[in-house]
């Protein structure tokens, strides 16, 4: 993997933490304030007839079931929907290989009655992202061009490689999610660390890891867009101001309440703190002392979640088909914790936006993943969301092999003046 030099792209754009902090962040205890804890989840799947639980007034059924861990969606712009099935080689799913496709979905009454495979045999495909006639697909060893004609079940050419992406090695955070900027003039490509906190100095050698990369649709021009992202997943265009935001999974070992994860906007050339700090100057004790210059130019992330909750995909609510107070806000998947003494996460939560900005405090939107707590058993795990072009939500369950839809019993609600199109860039 090439990236630009400082003399073909400037260097203010490469320098790390160039812009500096923005903000004091939340109130955080010390580190190791509670001892590290390890509560693995056990999927025990859903009982006929159930679902996960919506708010009052919201309706959740399946739109598809019998899938192999889906993980992202994309909502195409004829309202087809495609989902990556993929599956890292954890301990907790050791024996299932990754089932490595992209499916198409077709529905036409809100349950997918049709089901096709776009593309099969890419090493773990995740990211989706259209733009014209190209299907970019984020697998973990580059991200792949596919001829695609919106409206067919299959590719018009082989896929191309356009942007190698640092080498994987079998270990580490494997999720390479893509996006287009608003215009559709730069690519973004999510790349996690291989590393907790890099206390092997594994991740300093390698270009391009715990950071978001940019190029152009072609591939040429690649460069770090943002570092210090430990695993950046969730990738969306905030509409309003079409500015960057990603949701990022944070460090473990720390404690329960340490390190909370995070939804921010994304700012090119700056630096995000990991390995060295968290929330701007929180300096680990792990990696103490070793790069205060670093420490002191972090930039602090906008809006603070859950230690551990494990944020997944994120979609902008750009319909007319929930209430009001959801317009323009995000929708958040969150995986749920393995390294806390109790559960945290296992659900979708929803954050009020305005004027292109968090507006509120974080509210359950899909409950009901988690069996019983006290036994580690779990339904399934939201993953990926995207915005039907019927207005409706769309969430991957990747353990529950399963895509919830989630409706709003609308009754006279103001029909949605572009319907048959989703928001732009709903599939992350």
């Amino acid at each position: 993997m090439r990236f630009l030099t400082a003399s073909t792209v400037g260097v203010a754009a490469l320098v790390l933490g160039a812009t500096g902090a923005a903000a004091a962040g939340p109130v955080l205890p010390e580190p190791y304030a509670t001892p590290s804890a390890v509560k693995l989840s056990r999927v025990v799947g859903w009982p006929a007839g159930s679902t996960p639980v919506a708010p009052p007034n919201f309706k959740v059924e399946v739109y598809a079931r019998g899938l192999d861990n889906p993980r992202s969606l994309l909502v195409l712009p004829n309202g087809d929907v495609l989902v990556a099935e993929a599956r890292g080689p954890y301990p907790q799913v050791a024996g299932r290989s990754s089932a490595n496709r992209v499916e198409l979905l077709r529905d036409h009454d809100g349950i997918a009655d049709q089901q096709f495979t776009l593309v099969d045999g890419l090493d773990l495909p995740y990211g989706l992202a259209l733009r014209r006639d190209r299907l970019y697909i984020g697998a973990v060893d580059g991200v792949h061009a596919c001829p695609f004609l919106v409206g067919r079940t299959h590719l018009t050419g082989p896929c191309r490689k356009v942007v190698e992406l640092p080498e994987w090695q079998g270990h580490g955070h494997w999720t390479r999610n893509v996006v287009f900027s608003q215009d559709e003039s730069r690519l973004y490509v999510a790349v996690g660390s291989s590393t907790n906190v890099d206390e092997e100095h594994v991740d300093a050698q390698v270009p391009g890891r715990a950071a978001i990369l940019t190029a152009r649709p072609d591939g040429k021009e690649l460069r770090i867009y943002a570092s210090g992202l430990r695993n950046p997943v969730g990738l969306a265009i905030e509409p309003a101001s079409g500015h960057l935001w990603a949701t990022v999974n944070e460090r473990d070992l720390l404690g329960d309440e340490l390190v909370p994860d995070y939804l921010t906007s994304v700012r090119d050339g700056a630096f995000y703190g990991w390995p060295y700090s968290y929330f701007g100057a929180h300096e680990d004790p792990r990696k103490r002392g070793e790069r205060p210059d670093l420490v002191a130019r972090a930039v602090v992330p906008d809006y603070a979640l859950d230690a551990h909750v494990a944020p997944l995909g994120v979609a902008f609510y750009g319909r007319d088909r929930f209430p009001k107070n959801y317009r323009g806000g995000a929708f958040i998947a969150l995986h749920g914790s393995w390294n806390r003494s109790t559960f945290a996460g296992y659900k979708v939560v929803f954050v009020p936006f305005a004027d292109g900005r968090p507006a509120g405090p974080a509210e359950d939107f899909l409950t009901g993943f988690i069996k019983d707590a006290a036994k580690s058993e779990v339904y399934g795990r939201p993953a990926g969301i995207a915005v039907a072009a019927d207005g409706a939500l769309l969430v991957a369950d990747d353990a529950g092999d399963t895509i919830w839809r989630v409706t709003f019993k609308c009754g006279a609600c103001t029909p949605d003046p572009v319907a048959g199109k989703p928001a732009r860039n709903a599939g992350y």
